[in-house]
């Protein structure tokens, strides 16, 4: 039987060919051009859609990642996460947040094995206090006031609140 034979094609397939017999696909968008994920110079790549739709959203590719993957991930960089909260409070409950999900992922963990340990509280709580403590070198040039600072006339640095920046913008 020939490939083109009524008898041996579906109902979508003799669609399909009736309508490039009448010539409706000749002029789409992109005939005769690549496909964009088609590698020109390279192998094609097979997830080249996920990638360009990442990029088009502005998306991290970590949500493609396994939930054991992204834990850890996370627990790579609790230091920097905390360091922007401003309250003791709001770290050991952040940590705290974390150990739940750590504890609930070794008791059914879903994903490749990956070596993940709870959180000390403790040890994050007091890395964070250091680095709140260290001076921060205070500006010097126009944002700062002059004849506002201390007795010996040096002047302190403007502080200027969160919405007043943002009404700059």
């Amino acid at each position: 039987m020939d490939a083109a034979d009524p008898r041996s094609e579906s109902p979508v397939e003799r669609a399909i060919r009736e309508a490039v017999e009448r010539g409706e696909f000749d002029d789409l968008p992109g005939r005769g051009e690549p496909l964009p994920g088609a590698g020109r110079t390279g192998p094609v790549d097979a997830n080249w859609w996920v990638r360009g739709y990442l990029e088009r959203e502005g998306l991290s590719g970590e949500a493609l990642l396994p939930p054991a993957v992204q834990l850890r991930k996370e627990l790579d960089r609790i230091d920097g996460t905390v360091a922007r909260f401003t309250d003791e409070r709001r770290v050991r409950d952040h940590v705290e947040e974390i150990d739940a999900r750590v504890v609930d992922h070794m008791r059914y963990p879903v994903g490749p094995w990956v070596p993940i340990r709870r959180p000390d509280a403790d040890a994050i709580v007091a890395r964070w206090r250091a680095a709140r403590e260290r001076p921060r070198p205070t500006p010097v040039g126009p944002s700062a006031r002059s004849g506002a600072g201390d007795d010996d006339g040096t002047a302190a640095p403007v502080r200027r609140r969160w919405w007043s920046r943002l009404r700059r913008r």
